[in-house]
Parts: structure tokens; C-alpha cells; sequence
């Protein structure tokens, strides 16, 4: 399924923008975004839901991955990508123990994919994937308000089948459309992970050049955290098998004061 040309990009970001701009709502000096949404009772209802007791780690192994962007880092290992938070804070860093709550699995690769649970690069997910997979889910796939939503396409699951790590993180992949934004917002979900580099689908929907561009809404305007290179295949599996796509999820980043991204390795338990 190719991308939708969308309009011209710095039109359709000032539309946006405008539209789901959050910046303020929770006073000028606030660092936490839409983590606001996740309460004490959020949190004591998520451990709550803790039947088995079984954890599962959500961090990518990267053993095998190419080096990341940073280019000319004598330590390698140290360039290489892993599973991290993207997210608009200030110097007071990362609110690390707001990332606590109900998490909830849409397996849009299992609903919309082939016959290993894969989406094909370019597959923009739409608001209509994600409602109907959680619909297809059951009662515990319902989206809240508080949520950290994980959306798995298959393409981490992929890429490690295949070996082809560099087109992982620089080529095309699945990912969230840029029209998912008014679902992003209208939901009020804490914050959104996916098993692909960037989240959002690649190529952009646009006709002409374009970067992040949900990205550039979604961080810094709505103050929604984004997760990228999340190993959710395993969790998936269990999911699929006992049909419960709810958990505790434990996803504190490093607490590093005034980055806009972290490592994190996510605890999913059920």
C-alpha cells in the first residue's frame, strides 16, 4: 500500500500544529507533556492487571546492527542505534517515573499483514488499522485515556530474519501516518512505541521533500513521547496466544538532563 500524497508539507504542518498543539495546556514550565494523562489511579490499575507474573524485556538486541548516525565515535558500540524514548523536555531531564502505566499491544502486523505478521515498507498505519485491530484484539486492546500504546508492524521481527539491518534504519519501512496524528491527540494516550527506526511511515506522505514530519508535531507540539526500535515480537506472541493485549509497562529512560532522547529497555509484565 503506497503512502497518499498529502499537500504541501509546511502547510499540512501548520494545520496540524494548530490543530493539536498542547504546548501550555499544562502550565509554561511543564515537563512532562502528555505523560499529564497517567494518574496514581492509571498506575495502581496497571499492576493490577498482573495475572502471571511473566516479564518480558522490550529493548532490541543490537548485536549485529550497523553503527549509528553519529559518525566518527572511536567507540562503535557505542554508536550503535538501540530502543529509546524521543521526547521534548527541558534541562530538568527526563520525568523517568511518569513512564509507568497501563500498556496495550496493536498488532497491526498480525491483522494487516502476510502470513508472518509483516507489513511491507511504505504500509502508512491509518487510524482505521489501529481501531480495527484493537477491535479484532478484544476488550483488552481498548485504547484509554493514560495508555502507552505499542504498535507492532513486523519490521524489527524482519529485519532480523533477514539480516538486513542497514535498510532498517535507513531505508523504507511501515509506520504511523501522519494523518494518525488527530487519533494521537484525540485519545490522549500517554505515549506511542512502534518496532520500527522512526515510528512514522517511510517514504513520507508527501509530494515533495520532507523530514519527521510527525515527528515535528508530535514531540515538540503535542508533547507526546515516541518510541522507536522496540522488540515486540516476543510479547506479541504471548498476546496472540492468551488474548490479553494489556499489561504493566515499566518504560523509565536514563534520567540525562535536557536530552531529547533516551535508551530505555521497556518491562512489559502480564
Amino acid at each position: 500500500m503506497p503512502p497518499t500524497p498529502l499537500g504541501p508539507v509546511e502547510e499540512e504542518l501548520a494545520k496540524a500544529r494548530a490543530a493539536y498543539r498542547n504546548r501550555g495546556r499544562w502550565g509554561e514550565d511543564d515537563v512532562l507533556g502528555t505523560l499529564n494523562f497517567v494518574d496514581d489511579a492509571i498506575r495502581a490499575h496497571a499492576a493490577s492487571l498482573v495475572r502471571r507474573g511473566r516479564s518480558f524485556s522490550l529493548a532490541a538486541d543490537t548485536r549485529g546492527f550497523p553503527p549509528g548516525r553519529s559518525g566518527g565515535v572511536a567507540d562503535q558500540d557505542a554508536a550503535r542505534p538501540s530502543t529509546r524514548w524521543s521526547t521534548a523536555v527541558s534541562g530538568a531531564g527526563h520525568p523517568g517515573d511518569a513512564f509507568t502505566g497501563r500498556g496495550v499491544l496493536l498488532d497491526v502486523g498480525r491483522a494487516f499483514g502476510d502470513a508472518r505478521g509483516e507489513l511491507p515498507d511504505g504500509f502508512p498505519v491509518l487510524e482505521e488499522h489501529l481501531r480495527d485491530t484493537a477491535e479484532a484484539q478484544g476488550a483488552t486492546s481498548s485504547v484509554r485515556r493514560g495508555d502507552i500504546v505499542l504498535v507492532r508492524t513486523g519490521r524489527l521481527g524482519r529485519a532480523r530474519r533477514l539480516g538486513e539491518w542497514g535498510g532498517y534504519v535507513d531505508g523504507n519501512a511501515p509506520g504511523l501516518s501522519f494523518t494518525t496524528l488527530g487519533w494521537l491527540h484525540r485519545t490522549e494516550i500517554a505515549a506511542v512505541a512502534t518496532d520500527t527506526w522512526g515510528v512514522e511511515v517511510r517514504p513520507y506522505e508527501f509530494a515533495g521533500a520532507a523530514v519527521s514530519p510527525l515527528h515535528r508535531i508530535a514531540v515538540p507540539d503535542m508533547g507526546l513521547p515516541l518510541g522507536g526500535m522496540w522488540d515486540l515480537e516476543v510479547l506479541a506472541e504471548d498476546c496472540a496466544a492468551d488474548g490479553v493485549h494489556e499489561f504493566l509497562l515499566v518504560a523509565a529512560p536514563l534520567p540525562a538532563g535536557g536530552a531529547a532522547g533516551s535508551p530505555v529497555n521497556p518491562i512489559a509484565v502480564k
